[in-house]
């Protein structure tokens, strides 16, 4: 099978976060099947839309569905993606395949006057563009100015450094990657506030039918990765309801072959603040997702949902924590 293909071509978006994800997989692509790896930039709905908030935007796969069309067309054999960023309904022929070990899922806060969120001053503007963060943050520090802030990683923080805002918060992920980890002025407990679905996270999608690449795969992904990202996707599923809002689900390995998983669903203004714990076992990530939207229905979750889609006037658009 390997003898049929000369080399192979990642689809990945152009920003310096998504080119060093990829030439990370590149890397390991090449060392697993000796075949040169070259990357394909594609543009995406949400790179070219910088001047409104993603909320607004609306649709899914504002970050990935360029790259699937490439991807189903035989232009890439394979798409990197930061999770986060993946609808939970993928196109019919296309699956992830693999997520080699996730890093820090933590967010962070970058201050150029080294606030956190405690020390952060009464009003003081904080900048997200995540409607999750936000939530959270106004639960903890209803007295704050959100500030909506688009951009590149680099653009997002020097807004924060420079004093355009007094704070910004964003995956700490992506930022340790990137070489900037000496700039995190705060990193916020996963206690204090639930990751997004999947942050952390590298998902490498491939064509169902490709059996080449499935290999490949097999031999990137790592199990614990797949398996706790698999069981907050089965929540962000089952309560989006085919847009994303609020919503925040965590899980890891208790040691023992068990799971553990945080979920959290808010309002827009925080008022509203549902979270709740559960345990289950690594062999059924999906059974502890399902029983976690079980539990958070019976908080209520399915009434704050409804009122922020109907506040929306159609419904909220996708919203990716970066």
């Amino acid at each position: 099978m390997a003898a049929e293909r000369t080399r192979l071509v990642i689809g990945t978006r152009g920003s310096k976060l998504a080119l060093w994800q990829s030439e990370y997989i590149k890397a390991n692509v090449e060392e697993i099947t000796g075949l040169p790896v070259t990357l394909e930039i594609i543009k995406t709905t949400g790179d070219k839309i910088l001047d409104v908030p993603l909320a607004k935007v609306g649709g899914k796969g504002l970050f990935t569905k360029e790259l699937e069309v490439e991807l189903m067309a035989g232009t890439v054999d394979l798409c990197v993606h930061s999770m986060k960023d993946v609808p939970t309904e993928l196109p019919e022929g296309l699956v992830i395949a693999a997520m080699p070990p996730r890093v820090d899922p933590r967010d962070a806060i970058v201050s150029g006057a080294g606030y956190n969120l405690d020390t952060l001053p009464q009003g003081a503007r904080l900048g997200t563009s995540s409607l999750r963060r936000r939530s959270q943050v106004l639960a903890l520090r209803p007295d704050l100015e959100i500030v909506d802030v688009r951009g590149n990683l680099d653009t997002r923080m020097r807004k924060a450094e420079n004093g355009e805002v007094d704070a910004v918060i964003l995956a700490s992920a992506g930022i340790t990657r990137m070489g900037w980890a000496d700039r995190i002025t705060h990193y916020i407990d996963p206690v204090q506030m639930t990751p997004a679905v999947g942050q952390g996270a590298i998902g490498i999608e491939i064509c169902e039918d490709d059996a080449f690449m499935q290999d490949v795969c097999a031999k990137l992904n790592d199990a614990l990765t797949f398996t706790c990202v698999s069981a907050e996707r089965v929540v962000m599923r089952s309560l989006e309801g085919g847009c994303q809002v609020p919503i925040g689900a965590y899980a890891q390995s208790t040691g023992d072959g068990g799971l553990v998983m945080d979920a959290f669903v808010g309002s827009l203004d925080g008022a509203t603040h549902l979270r709740h714990t559960l345990e289950g076992t690594m062999a059924e990530p999906e059974a502890l997702g399902l029983e976690m939207v079980d539990r958070m229905l019976e908080l209520g979750a399915d009434t704050v949902l409804a009122d922020i889609r109907a506040a929306a006037d159609g419904g909220v658009g996708s919203l990716l924590d970066t």
